[in-house]
């Protein structure tokens, strides 16, 4: 496989023992049936939180959706939405394939590409072993190189496509809460510009969304006092920012992290 070389999306026949994505018995089947539609997202670690917000948005929008949820959630919310779901982990690559594949078979392209995460290791700097690095690692950083591996590519074919990170806005000025959140994710924003500047003359975009303190999270009057806007985000607010740079209007903006904080980081990079 090539991380960073460009490959038809045609080569993605991304299980064992199944033809070519663009020749499978499926795919036909769907552009016979009008099955095709105009813009297809999918969304990673999206059963609850900010990645269910996402996908119900981008349903709302007018999107196709396929989720991916090690909870078996994502299959219900794909089912109320219309869309597709499949019950497996971003950090299996095997369930990746199988949601490229299923959503190729189904829809017959990806536009949207949203990498949602759920919480790695939390303990003091000195405590955190070698194997809860490596979770972190898979947590916050491989959740996102591993689908944008398979699905790049064909965006790319497509000439066109847009991938949203959920990030934190902790990246650039971290807090010993979330340590290895901070740590990797400070590492997907080295990532995301290499990635913007390879895929740029493709017109595939890379951007990250910086939350704050959402509603998704146990809420205290410490940390809303420390937000300018006073409240905890709604993640509904990220949603609307991840539809927005998924959207056309958008297509001037890639390599980026945008703050959905409240003004909680205002004073850093």
């Amino acid at each position: 496989m090539q991380p960073f070389g460009r490959r038809p999306a045609a080569s993605y026949g991304v299980r064992a023992g199944l033809g070519p994505l663009w020749r499978d018995d499926r795919f036909a089947v769907a552009q016979r049936s009008g099955g095709m539609t105009d813009r297809v997202a999918v969304v990673t670690a999206g059963g609850s939180g900010m990645g269910a917000a996402a996908a119900r948005r981008l349903a709302a929008d007018g999107f196709k959706v396929a989720i991916l949820s090690s909870s078996g959630k994502g299959e219900a919310l794909a089912q109320e939405l219309g869309g597709l779901g499949i019950t497996g982990s971003n950090q299996k690559v095997e369930d990746l394939e199988q949601l490229v594949s299923a959503t190729m078979a189904r829809f017959g392209r990806i536009d949207v590409l949203v990498n949602s995460a759920g919480h790695g290791p939390r303990a003091p700097i000195l405590e955190i072993t070698d194997a809860q690095w490596h979770t972190g690692l898979d947590v916050y950083l491989m959740n996102v190189i591993r689908p944008t591996r398979l699905i790049a590519p064909i965006m790319a074919d497509q000439k066109g496509g847009a991938i949203i990170n959920i990030s934190t806005a902790w990246a650039f000025e971290p807090a010993a809460n979330f340590p290895t959140s901070a740590v990797f994710r400070a590492g997907l924003a080295a990532y995301t510009k290499l990635f913007a500047d390879q895929y740029a003359p493709h017109n595939v975009r890379m951007n990250n969304v910086l939350p704050g303190w959402i509603d998704s999270l146990p809420a205290t009057e410490e940390r809303r006092a420390s937000v300018p806007l006073g409240r905890y985000g709604k993640s509904e607010e990220i949603a609307a920012t991840i539809a927005f740079l998924a959207s056309e209007g958008a297509g001037y903006i890639t390599g980026q992290n945008i703050k959905v904080d409240g003004g909680l980081m205002r004073s850093s990079v």
